[in-house]
């Protein structure tokens, strides 16, 4: 971090002051993983299991079908969430909650 200089912040800095105050920050850090899930599951499968929020460690997914949801569950979800983590270069994903879209 860049120390004032003069009493006035940079431009930086402010920007990074305002973003974490606003709570946008963690909003604008959501979207690399949301965009990562897309592209590890392809767009196949993310037109029916669309990543929507991430917060914590743990990554909701609303999936639009009973068929899908399971899939995930039972058998290839993990592997998913191995796979965005990979992407991101970093253990992020810590959960994937898969939800029926109403």
């Amino acid at each position: 971090e860049r120390k004032e200089r003069g009493g006035v912040a940079s431009l930086g800095d402010a920007l990074k002051r305002y973003l974490d105050a606003s709570g946008l920050a963690k909003k604008f850090g959501e979207v690399p993983v949301l965009e990562a899930w897309s592209q590890a599951v392809g767009p196949t499968l993310a037109s029916h299991a669309r990543a929507v929020a991430f917060r914590d460690g743990e990554l909701q997914v609303e999936v639009d079908s009973a068929a899908h949801r399971q899939e995930l569950v039972s058998f290839t979800g993990e592997q998913y969430r191995r796979t965005v983590n990979q992407r991101l270069g970093r253990e992020e994903i810590r959960r994937v909650v898969f939800k029926l879209k109403r």
